[in-house]
């Protein structure tokens, strides 16, 4: 390793004697109100007990370049960034004081560099995305943070994620400045608290050298994530002449997720499962999010994944999953296209299941026929596991260990052997889970009310159960979008707002039935077009039977009669899964009830693909 120097530095002296560059390659400016809030409370903490004693901010880790005293910043970037916002807090506070030119000279200053030229420079330049932008245009303007933030805005400079912390910040420290110190008094002693006993150790090597001090000072996650760990461990392993190149790699993998207000660590934690043979000492084959890290350092794991002999192989595979990740969110296919089972799924799933990306990640590389019939068999399966409320450790191990599958299944080259390596899959590890279920979904459905699952799931269960009678009806294999029945509205057969009449003559006609309990199960709700919704209204059922005649669905229509169309046809076929009723009571409610949950069974069941002999 390098020679490695160290030196003791007050605030004041630190931004006097040196110049500081966060490189493009490190991670931004992530402080948010919290960190800043606490810099500055533990500061002035200090200055209250009246003490004259150091206050020591830990270390910051460094890397010369060519021009004398420029540093660029490994770690320490948070706090010297929240420093610099400060001092241009202050700057503006104390104009018209002595202390003015003082601070603005550790804001920005002239020095002469190797051809004899005089240059001004901030002492702290930001190389990440607009960030120079942002606090060149910060330190120009000099004013209060509502006159820099309209600043920033009218001159067209982009301010969102770490840039808009820029700014955030600095109204943070100018708000706490003016709320704490409002005296030029106060503000003075502060400043000389600040400029003179604030210290830190600041460590000075080559860059590689300062990368592997960075790891180990971290090496236990401390301030950061894994995510940011793993940046720096995948810069460790390259030249430093390579370091733009992994770092645009890099930004292919944040700022998707970050557009996309994905959490990066799930998808870490996911990756892992999906692409390599999880072992650990619980036998459980789940990582956890605080695991990631030491996972990857593992010597077995980096050996797996050989981030050091292959880095870019990796990092472009890590983006490969990114592309698929983020498209599967969006209910995408395996093309990045739009896909109806991928639909399908996410109606099913929303934003409040996400662990079968593990599965779909392990099987994206699937051609995309046999990927599209997995998806469907998926849905089924988590149909299962969703609507008998699963605890969601169920899962996790198996669906670790079914990707090691998966990945055998996609790395198949006989097309013939890999459909049959599919639907061995999908019968052994869906459908044989399912049946063990079968009981436990029944009862879940027998309990079923439009209020037991979220509102977007029990439209989902409800525009299934709609499209599959549907294309029974027409003898239709197409597959249609459950977009057309999900935008129908949920029509409470016994209505939801009933008149004081209809209550009475319902509590007569079927003593000891709740109507408060019955209108809400799943018997006693279909699907309705909005106009004919209108007009049915809280009507008696005898009423409303002349609307539901209108209705497209034939769900809807079979509630008042049958069609009835020649022999063995595709419309006697489903006739034989459903009902009319003439009236409406509470036997109508619990028979319609029971009929849908045997559709359900008919609905969310596996298959198999087709074998060419």
């Amino acid at each position: 390793m390098a020679r490695i120097e160290n030196h003791k530095y007050t605030i004041e002296e630190a931004f006097r004697e040196c110049f500081y560059i966060v490189p493009d390659y490190q991670r931004e400016y992530v402080w948010k109100d919290k960190e800043v809030q606490q810099l500055l409370e533990d500061i002035n903490e200090q200055i209250d007990t009246g003490t004259t004693r150091e206050y020591f901010i830990g270390t910051v880790l460094v890397s010369p370049i060519g021009q004398k005293s420029h540093y660029e910043v490994i770690d320490g970037q948070q706090r010297l960034t929240t420093f610099f916002l400060l001092l241009c807090a202050l700057k503006h506070m104390f104009r018209g004081e002595s202390q003015w030119q003082t601070v603005a000279g550790l804001i920005s200053t002239s020095y002469t560099d190797a051809e004899g030229e005089t240059r001004t420079s901030l002492k702290l330049e930001p190389r990440y995305e607009n960030a120079g932008e942002v606090i060149g245009k910060l330190v120009e303007l000099d004013a209060d943070p509502q006159a820099v933030r309209a600043g920033i805005q009218s001159s067209g400079i982009a301010s969102f994620g770490s840039l808009e912390n820029l700014i955030s910040a600095y109204g943070t420290v100018y708000r706490y400045l003016q709320d704490n110190y409002e005296s030029p008094a106060r503000l003075k002693k502060y400043w000389g608290y600040l400029a003179n006993n604030v210290v830190f150790i600041q460590i000075s090597t080559d860059v590689s050298s300062a990368l592997k001090i960075f790891e180990t000072i971290n090496e236990r996650g401390v301030g950061l994530n894994p995510m940011d760990l793993l940046k720096n461990l995948l810069f460790t392993q390259v030249q430093q002449l390579q370091f733009n190149q992994l770092k645009d790699e890099w930004k292919k993998i944040t700022k998707p997720l970050e557009k996309a207000k994905e959490k990066p660590l799930r998808f870490l934690r996911y990756f892992l499962m999906a692409n390599y043979v999880i072992k650990n000492e619980r036998g459980d084959a789940v990582v956890r999010e605080d695991e990631i890290y030491d996972w990857f350092k593992d010597k077995g794991n980096a050996a797996l994944c050989d981030y050091a002999g292959k880095p870019f192989e990796f990092v472009r595979k890590v983006i490969r999953n990114v592309d698929h990740y983020l498209a599967f969110a969006a209910g995408l296919g395996n093309d990045g296209k739009p896909n109806l089972a991928m639909d399908n799924l996410k109606r099913l799933t929303g934003g409040a299941f996400s662990l079968h990306y593990v599965l779909l990640l392990a099987a994206s590389g699937l051609p995309k026929p046999l990927f599209d019939h997995f998806v469907s068999q998926l849905e089924s399966f988590l149909f299962y596991y969703i609507f008998t409320k699963t605890p969601t450790k169920d899962l996790e191990r198996n669906f670790s260990l079914w990707s090691d599958e998966l990945r055998g299944i996609v790395g198949e080259a006989d097309p013939a052997m890999q459909k049959n390596q599919l639907n061995a899959f999908i019968n052994d590890r869906f459908a044989t889970n399912m049946a063990g279920k079968s009981q436990e979904l029944v009862d879940a459905l027998r309990r079923f009310t439009l209020y037991s699952m979220q509102q977007y799931r029990s439209r989902y269960l409800l525009a299934k159960l709609t499209q599959y009678v549907e294309t029974q009806f027409n003898g239709s294999k197409a597959s249609v979008s459950l977009e057309l029945f999900s935008k129908l509205d949920i029509e409470h057969i016994l209505p939801d707002t009933p008149s004081a009449e209809l209550r009475d003559a319902w509590n007569a006609e079927n003593p000891g039935a709740s109507y408060v309990d019955y209108k809400s199960r799943l018997g006693n709700l279909t699907l309705l077009e909005k106009p004919i919704n209108i007009v049915a209204s809280n009507d008696f059922y005898a009423a409303k039977k002349v609307e539901y005649r209108k209705s497209a669905n034939y769900l809807t229509r079979s509630l008042v009669e049958l069609t009835h169309v020649g022999q063995n046809t595709s419309i006697s076929r489903i006739n034989q899964k459903l009902r009319a009723f003439p009236v409406w009571n509470a036997k109508s409610i619990e028979d319609r009830h029971q009929m849908l949950i045997a559709l359900a069974l008919d609905v969310w069941k596996t298959s198999s693909v087709a074998v060419d002999r």
